[in-house]
C-alpha cells in the first residue's frame, strides 16, 4: 500500500479548499452552482476529515470552519481606523433637491451618484488582508465596536479568501441581515419550543452576530450584502467601479444597485422600490444615495456626523383602509386590559394585517370608533400595525360608538380605573388566569430567575392541567407529572426539572423581582435589598421605613405592603423559602471594588454598544456611585450611547452635566 507523503496531504487539502471557495462563489454571488448540494457536502466532508488527522495544515479560513463551534465568552473592544459614520435621512423629493443643490454648489462640476437598496440589518467592518478575511468588527458607537469574527465567518455570503486582484489590505463594509423566510424559519421554531418570538428581522440580526456560540450563529441563517471599500488608496475612482471590483474578488453586491446621472433617474429608481420593496425576500426601509466620484466625495468631507456626500432617503409608512370588525381584551400579566381592533384582514407593507393595538379607553375615544368603521392603518417602524384614523364617509347612520367594558373578559371581575391612569384593570390578581400565568411566566424570565427551559406555552399548559398555580409550585413539579404533556419528551423533562433546581442558586434581588410585586421593577428591587437584606425584613417593614429608600415613594411602598397584607403571598414566600430559593441578600451581592465614583450620580441613555446598561448600572454601584431614573440639577453625569434623545437635551440645556460616552465612562472608573 502505497503511503501518501505529507506534501501531497497539503496539496490535497489546500486544491479541496480552493474548489469549495470556488463552489460557495459560484453559488453565493454569481447565482450559478455548478455541483448539487450533495457533491458539495461529499467534499467539504472529506476536507474535514483531511484536517482532522492532519492539524499541522489548520487553515482559520478554511470552508469547514463556516459550521462554527466555537464559544466566545468576551467579544473585545476594537477602535475602528476609519470611523463608521451614520447617514442624514431625508423623506421626501425636497430634501433631497436641497441635497444635490449643496452638492453643486460645494464642487461646482457635474455629480453622477450611486442609487442602492438600504438593508435593514446590522453594519459590519470586515478587515481583508493578503486576500483573507482577517477580523470582522461591529459597528458600535462608530468609533469602536466588538470583535465578532468567529460569527461573520459562519456567513456564506461572505468569503473567506478573494480571488483575482485585489489590494493587499482593506476595509469592507456592509449589513448583516436575515431573509423573511429564515427569520419566519426560526420564529417557528421558537413558538414550537414554547419561547417567545423575536419581534423583528433587523433586531434579530443584530442580535445574532453576539451570540456566544458560532455554532448557533451559523444556524440562524444569517445573510450578508457588502457595500463600501474603505482603505488608504483606491484602486478606481469610482464608487460604481469599487462594487464591480467587489463582485469579482468575491464578494456579494446588491444587484439592485444603480448609476444614476441626476436627479429624475434617483426619483424613478426610488418610486420603483418603494412599490416593490414588499416582494424582495428581505427587508429594506429605504434607498442609500452616494456620489459617484470618489474625488468629489473627498471634497465633500464630513460633518461631525455623516458624509456630505452621502443621504439615506426613508421611505414613508404606509397607510391602508379595512374594516374594524370587532374589539377584543387582552389581559395582561399585571391586570392591565388592553383593547385590540379585529380588522378585515388586509395587506400592508407585504403582510396581511388582521390585529391592531387599541391600547386603551382613551384612544378609542379619541378615534372616535364605532362598530363596524372604515379604519386607517399604518405601521409604526414598518412593524407595528396601528390605527391613525377613521374614515367618517363611510360609517352608517346607526353605527353606535364603542363602548368600553365594565368586567374582566377573562374571570368576570368588575374592572378598576386607577385615578390619573388611562388603564382599566382586573383587580382579581390572585386567580384570574392571564395574570397567574403572566406571572409565572414573568418569575422564569431571563432577568429574574432565568428558567430558559420553561416557555410561555409550557407554563400555560402546566396551569391548565392544574399542576402549577404560582412559582412556588414549579420546585415540587415531577418528570413523571411533565411526560404525559403533549409534545414533551424525556429530555425536555430533564431540562426543565434540571432549570427549576438551578434557579435556587438565584440571587435575592432577581428572585425579589422575579415574584411580581406590582411597581417593584430591577432597579427598585436592588435597592430594596440594600435595604432590607431578608424576605422577613421587607414584609415587616412600614410604609415609612420604605420611603426612607432611594426612590421608593409611597405609591411602591403601599404596593410593597399590600402584598405582604395578601396571606396567599405570605404561603407562596414561605414556600419558595422552604424549597432552597435565596429570599436573603448573599455575601458576595453588591462588593464594592473602589470608591472613585463615591458621591456621584449617574444616567445612561441611548443605544450603549460596549456593555449594556444593566451592566453599566452594576459598574457604577460597585464603584461607589449612584444610579438615578431622571435628568436632573442632582445629575452628574450623563452616559450616551448611540441615538441618544430627549435626555441628552435636556442635559445640555441644564448646562451643569457632564456628558461622556461609553469609552469615557470607562476612563473614569480606570481612575481608580
Amino acid at each position: 500500500m502505497r503511503t501518501i507523503m505529507p506534501e501531497n496531504i497539503q496539496q490535497k487539502i489546500e486544491k479541496l479548499r480552493e474548489e469549495l471557495h470556488q463552489h460557495n462563489y459560484n453559488y453565493y454571488v454569481l447565482d450559478e452552482p455548478v455541483i448539487s448540494d450533495f457533491e458539495f457536502d461529499l467534499k467539504l466532508k472529506e476536507l474535514q476529515e483531511l484536517e482532522l488527522k492532519h492539524p499541522e495544515f489548520h487553515d482559520p479560513n478554511s470552508p469547514t470552519l463556516r459550521v462554527g463551534g466555537g464559544i466566545t465568552k468576551h467579544f473585545p473592544t476594537v477602535q475602528h481606523p476609519f470611523r463608521m459614520y451614520s447617514l442624514d435621512n431625508s423623506y421626501d423629493f425636497d430634501d433631497l433637491e436641497d441635497w444635490e443643490k449643496r452638492i453643486i454648489k460645494t464642487i461646482d462640476e457635474p455629480v453622477e451618484f450611486v442609487a442602492e437598496l438600504k438593508y435593514d440589518g446590522a453594519s459590519i467592518s470586515i478587515l481583508y488582508e493578503n486576500g483573507k478575511l482577517s477580523q470582522a468588527v461591529t459597528r458600535g458607537d462608530g468609533f469602536q465596536g466588538d470583535e465578532i469574527t468567529a460569527n461573520v465567518r459562519t456567513i456564506s455570503d461572505i468569503p473567506l479568501t478573494l480571488r483575482g486582484n485585489f489590494p493587499p489590505k482593506f476595509y469592507m463594509r456592509g449589513e448583516i441581515y436575515l431573509t423573511r423566510k429564515n427569520f419566519d424559519k426560526i420564529n417557528a421554531a421558537r413558538e414550537e419550543e414554547g419561547l417567545d418570538p423575536f419581534m423583528n428581522p433587523r433586531n434579530t440580526a443584530s442580535g445574532s452576530l453576539k451570540t456566544q456560540d458560532s455554532g448557533e450563529v451559523r444556524k440562524r441563517g444569517l445573510s450578508a450584502v457588502l457595500y463600501q471599500f474603505v482603505a488608504e488608496n483606491s484602486p478606481v475612482e469610482t464608487h460604481w467601479e469599487l462594487l464591480q471590483n467587489a463582485k469579482e474578488w468575491g464578494f456579494k453586491i446588491s444587484d439592485q444597485a444603480q448609476l444614476c446621472k441626476n436627479l429624475d433617474e434617483i426619483k424613478t429608481f426610488i418610486n420603483f422600490w418603494d412599490e416593490q420593496r414588499h416582494l424582495l425576500p428581505f427587508e429594506i426601509d429605504g434607498i442609500v444615495l452616494k456620489v459617484n466620484s470618489l474625488q468629489q466625495q473627498r471634497n465633500l468631507g464630513y460633518t461631525a456626523k455623516s458624509p456630505r456626500w452621502a443621504m439615506a432617503y426613508k421611505f414613508k409608512a404606509e397607510k391602508v383602509e379595512t374594516e374594524l370588525q370587532s374589539v377584543s381584551y387582552q389581559v395582561g400579566r399585571t391586570g392591565a386590559i388592553t383593547p385590540v381592533a379585529n380588522l378585515k384582514p388586509v395587506l400592508l407593507a407585504g403582510t396581511v394585517v388582521k390585529r391592531a393595538s387599541l391600547h386603551n379607553e382613551d384612544i378609542i375615544k379619541k378615534l372616535d370608533l364605532h362598530e363596524n368603521d372604515f379604519v386607517f392603518v399604518e405601521k409604526g417602524g414598518e412593524i407595528i400595525p396601528k390605527i391613525v384614523g377613521v374614515n367618517f364617509e363611510k360609517r352608517a347612520s346607526d353605527s353606535e360608538e364603542i363602548q368600553y367594558i365594565s368586567n374582566c373578559p377573562e374571570c368576570g371581575t368588575e374592572l378598576v380605573k386607577i385615578e390619573d391612569q388611562a388603564i382599566h384593570f382586573c383587580p382579581n390578581e390572585m386567580h384570574c388566569p392571564p395574570q397567574v400565568v403572566g406571572k409565572m411566566i414573568h418569575y422564569v424570565s431571563r432577568k429574574a430567575l432565568n428558567i430558559e427551559s420553561l416557555g410561555q406555552e409550557t407554563i400555560a399548559q402546566l396551569y391548565r392541567e392544574k399542576l402549577v398555580e404560582n412559582p412556588a409550585d414549579f420546585y415540587v413539579l415531577t418528570k413523571e407529572q411533565l411526560l404525559p404533556l403533549e409534545r414533551m419528551a424525556e429530555k425536555s423533562a430533564q431540562n426543565i426539572i434540571s432549570g427549576i433546581e438551578k434557579s435556587k442558586e438565584i440571587p435575592f434581588e432577581k428572585v425579589l423581582f422575579g415574584i411580581g410585586i406590582k411597581h417593584v421593577g430591577e432597579t427598585v428591587a436592588k435597592k430594596l435589598v440594600k435595604n432590607f437584606p431578608s424576605i422577613e425584613a421587607l414584609k415587616n417593614a412600614t410604609i415609612e421605613e420604605l420611603c426612607q429608600v432611594e426612590d421608593i415613594g409611597e405609591k411602591i411602598a403601599f404596593s410593597i405592603t399590600e402584598f405582604f397584607s395578601n396571606q396567599e403571598n405570605v404561603l407562596m414566600i414561605e414556600r419558595l423559602k422552604s424549597y432552597g430559593v435565596q429570599l436573603e441578600k448573599g455575601e458576595s451581592q453588591h462588593e464594592i471594588l473602589s470608591s472613585v465614583l463615591d458621591g456621584k450620580t449617574f444616567l445612561f441613555t441611548g443605544k450603549l454598544s460596549l456593555f449594556t446598561r444593566e451592566q453599566a448600572e452594576e459598574m457604577v454601584e460597585k464603584n461607589g456611585g449612584k444610579n438615578i431614573s431622571a435628568v436632573s440639577k442632582n445629575l452628574n453625569y450623563l452616559v450616551v450611547g448611540e441615538k441618544a434623545g430627549s435626555k441628552l437635551k435636556k442635559a445640555q440645556t441644564i448646562g451643569t452635566i457632564e456628558i461622556l460616552d461609553e469609552q469615557q465612562f470607562l476612563d473614569l472608573i480606570e481612575k481608580k
